[in-house]
């Protein structure tokens, strides 16, 4: 349900905008109950005003940049082979499945997103559990682009990232799809991921290697273009990471959507975005799932 009234402010200012394994699950995962929501207030109204006059300097620069149209109405996208999208990972990737959604729907891109509250993963901790279901969920959802966002569960040695890497490039290769995988935001690993990091590490190189070897069927997006190398919680002034240290704010889900969006565009060249203006005010930013924000 949209609650525009709940919204918090997304956009830091104009022209910033660059950049069942229960008894393992983290606690980090589970999500809790934001403030209320109001509806009519005039702090509401406020906050859905600063949101709009955020994204202006935005929409400027990139309509200049791009020289593409900022109209707001959902532009097509046949002819593309970016007709739907299907978005896999784990609770980050959850959360910036709100922007996404409106994104691509504003776009006329179809989307679905199966990625899953403490797994998600392709590979460690719970991961032949998933597979037993994944690969149903992926011919059935008859995506033409599937993108993996690298999980903070994805343990396992060199070989074994990449074997499940290559697996699932082949299980989407054959549903007819092309394979995105995108790397992981930094994190702030504590005494339950401290251990896993050096698995973490290297498993953008594993997707990398895969990708390599496909033939063009599969691509890696350096996810360090928007959050940096290393866990930042605060930018230009709001905050963009959870208190956590794993999970996203609005505003970070937001420029990560702006930015997939933009990437896909260049490899799409049938493919035009919608201006930010056009899903970044829809209400998703209330939801519960963005806490410590």
């Amino acid at each position: 349900m949209s609650r525009i009234a709940g919204t918090r402010p997304v956009w830091a200012g104009p022209g910033r905008f660059d950049g069942g394994g229960v008894l393992l699950r983290h606690n980090r995962d589970t999500t809790a109950q934001a403030p209320g929501h109001g509806g009519g207030t005039v702090e509401a109204m406020t906050k859905t005003r600063s949101l709009i006059l955020g994204l202006t300097g935005l929409i400027l620069l990139t309509t200049a940049c791009s020289g593409r149209s900022s109209a707001t109405g959902a532009p097509s996208a046949s002819g593309s082979g970016l007709s739907k999208v299907l978005f896999l990972g784990d609770s980050i990737a959850a959360g910036e499945a709100l922007p996404l959604a409106a994104a691509f729907k504003a776009s006329g891109v179809e989307f679905a997103s199966i990625a899953a509250d403490g797994g998600g993963n392709v590979v460690g901790p719970f991961s032949d559990k998933n597979w037993t279901k994944l690969p149903g969920q992926i011919t059935s959802a008859r995506p033409t682009v599937v993108i993996y966002q690298l999980t903070t569960y994805d343990w396992g040695s060199r070989q074994e990232q990449r074997a499940a890497y290559g697996r699932l490039l082949t299980t989407v290769s054959g549903a007819g799809a092309r394979l995105v995988f995108v790397t992981a935001p930094p994190i702030r690993p504590d005494d339950f991921y401290r251990p896993h990091m050096p698995d973490l590490n290297r498993a953008p190189d594993a997707a990398r290697a895969v990708a390599a070897g496909s033939s063009g069927k599969a691509g890696v997006l350096d996810a360090r273009a928007v959050w940096g190398s290393t866990y930042r919680r605060v930018r230009d002034g709001k905050a963009d990471r959870s208190t956590d240290g794993i999970h996203t704010c609005p505003q970070g889900a937001a420029r990560f959507t702006h930015w997939v969006l933009t990437r896909l565009a260049k490899s799409f060249p049938g493919f035009t975005p919608a201006a930010p203006r056009a899903w970044a005010n829809t209400g998703w930013s209330a939801d519960d799932r963005f806490k410590g924000c």
